[in-house]
C-alpha cells in the first residue's frame, strides 16, 4: 500500500472521515419510552445511481412502515454514504435524528459518484455505523442497520477493522445487521451473506438498479398534497436568522418533492401529531408552543419572523392562537383523509402482490425486513 493512502486511511479510522458529524455516544433512553432506530449504510458509487433514486422515493414509505408496527415509537434514522479512498469522500455520515425531514434532505443531496473498482470502504462504512451515531442503550431501544452495496469491502487496508470483529460489537450492543445486495457478483453475496448471518440479520438480494419501485396512485392524492400547503402555511419559522433559514430550507426542499413522496411525507407526519416530531424537524413557533417547548413570551423579538416583530404581545397571541386553531383542524382533516388514501392502498396491495416478487426492490426488501425483526 502507498504511504499516502495508508495514511489517509489512519485519518478516516481516528477521525470517522472529515464528513462525520456524530461522537460515539451510547445515550440512556431516560424517558423509558419505546425507541426504534435504523441507521442506513449506502453505497454512493457511480454504479448505484438508480437504486439510491429509488432510496430518495421510497424513504418515507419505509418510515410510515414503523409507524404503522409501533405508532407511539420515537423513531430515530441515521444515514451513512460510502465511497473509497480516492474517490471525492469516503464517508459522509449523517447521526441519529427523530428529524426525518432533515435526513430526507440529506439523502436527496446523495449522487452517485466514483468508484470504478470492485472493493469499496464497506468495512470503514460499517464501523462507523457502530462507533460514530448516537445509538440509545436500554432494553427498550430496537437498533436496526441496513448496508446496502454492490461491491466487496478492501480487506488489504492496514490498521482498518472489518467485518467480523464489527459484527463483534454489533452483536454485544444488540444492533441488527442486514445486508441488501444490489446486483449478482459472488465476492459481495458471500461476504454480505456472512455478515447478514453473523450479524443476526437478513440477506436480500435484489436487482442492480434497485428493482421495480411500485407507485400507488390514488383519488385522495391531490387533496393530500392541496392540504399539506395549507398545514404548511401555518409553520411559523423562528430563531436566529440561520436556524429560520433551516426550516424554510426544508419546506421548500419538501414542496419541490415528487408527488408520491410528498403524499407518503403528509402520512407520517399526520400519523406523528401525537408525539413532538413535526413537519420542521424544529425550530416551528406553532409546533413548540403546541408541545410545550417554549412560550410566545419567551422569544425574544429578534428571533421572530418579520411580520410578527413589532407587535404588541396581545396582537403576536391573537396571530398565534389563529394559526393553532387553524393547524389543529386542518390536521384533523388530514387524518380522515389519510385513513381513505390508506384503505384504498391496501386493497391495491393486496392485488399487487399476487404479481410480483415482495422482496424484489428496495423499499419492498426493507419494508418486508422492518415487520419481521420491529416486535
Amino acid at each position: 500500500m502507498k504511504k499516502s493512502v495508508r495514511t489517509a486511511l489512519t485519518g478516516i479510522i481516528t477521525t470517522a472521515s472529515i464528513f462525520t458529524y456524530s461522537s460515539n455516544v451510547f445515550a440512556d433512553n431516560q424517558l423509558g419510552k419505546e425507541r426504534i432506530e435504523v441507521a442506513f449504510v449506502l453505497d454512493t458509487t457511480g454504479s448505484m445511481v438508480d437504486l439510491l433514486d429509488g432510496a430518495k422515493r421510497k424513504i418515507w414509505s419505509i418510515a410510515n412502515t414503523i409507524v404503522d408496527i409501533h405508532p407511539s415509537a420515537e423513531i430515530n434514522m441515521a444515514l451513512i454514504g460510502y465511497r473509497d479512498i480516492g474517490d471525492d469522500y469516503v464517508l459522509k455520515t449523517f447521526d441519529m435524528s427523530t428529524d426525518i425531514q432533515g435526513l430526507y434532505g440529506n439523502l436527496i443531496r446523495f449522487k452517485a459518484d466514483g468508484g470504478g473498482d470492485t472493493p469499496e470502504a464497506v468495512n470503514e462504512a460499517l464501523n462507523a455505523s457502530m462507533k460514530d451515531l448516537d445509538w440509545s442503550m436500554g432494553d427498550d431501544i430496537q437498533r436496526i442497520v441496513f448496508l446496502v452495496g454492490d461491491a466487496p469491502p478492501h480487506m488489504d487496508y492496514e490498521n482498518t477493522p472489518q467485518y467480523p470483529e464489527i459484527i463483534k460489537y454489533a452483536n454485544k450492543h444488540d444492533i441488527i445487521v442486514n445486508t441488501v445486495q444490489a446486483g449478482g457478483d459472488r465476492e459481495t453475496r458471500k461476504i454480505w451473506k456472512e455478515i447478514a448471518q453473523r450479524g443476526h440479520g437478513k440477506y436480500i438480494p435484489i436487482p442492480q438498479d434497485g428493482g421495480r419501485i411500485t407507485v400507488i396512485e390514488t383519488p385522495f392524492d391531490g387533496d393530500i398534497i392541496i392540504l399539506q400547503k395549507r398545514i404548511d402555511e401555518t409553520v411559523i419559522p423562528y430563531g436566529s436568522d440561520d436556524e429560520q433559514s433551516t426550516v424554510r430550507e426544508k419546506m421548500s426542499t419538501k414542496s419541490e418533492a415528487p408527488e408520491a413522496v410528498q403524499v407518503e411525507n403528509s402520512k407520517f407526519y399526520s400519523k406523528r401529531t401525537t408525539s413532538k416530531e413535526v413537519i420542521t424537524g424544529g425550530g416551528d413557533l406553532i409546533a413548540d408552543i403546541r408541545n410545550g417547548v417554549i412560550s410566545l413570551d419567551k422569544v425574544e423579538e429578534k428571533e421572530l419572523p418579520d411580520d410578527l416583530q413589532g407587535l404588541t404581545q396581545k396582537q403576536k397571541q391573537a396571530y398565534i392562537d389563529q394559526k393553532l386553531a387553524a393547524r389543529s383542524e386542518l390536521e384533523d382533516n388530514m387524518s380522515k383523509l389519510i385513513k381513505k388514501y390508506d384503505s384504498y392502498v391496501a386493497e391495491k396491495a393486496k392485488a399487487a402482490l399476487k404479481d410480483t416478487d415482495e422482496t424484489d426492490s428496495f423499499d419492498q426488501a426493507v419494508q418486508e425486513t422492518l415487520k419481521e425483526q420491529l416486535y
